[in-house]
């Protein structure tokens, strides 16, 4: 019953390859765990633009955005 083993003697039990795949995986989760811990998104922007509601429709701004992507 493999899942009664350490982790450690499972990853030695695999070929280097299977080994460095194991590694490159961990690394991946570490590196999720790290982005979801930076913390909530930031909306201190949100209502900065609001002296343009009058000057600017949405489709207006949409069009903007697209040529400023290059759409």
């Amino acid at each position: 019953m493999a899942a009664a083993q350490p982790l450690e003697e499972l990853i030695r039990a695999l070929p280097p390859e299977a080994q460095a795949e194991v590694r490159d995986f961990v690394e991946f989760l570490l590196a999720k765990k790290e982005r979801r811990a930076a913390g909530r998104l930031r909306q201190d922007w949100a209502g900065v633009l609001a002296s343009y509601r009058d000057r600017y429709t949405s489709l207006e701004l949409q069009r903007q955005a697209l040529e400023w992507r290059g759409d």
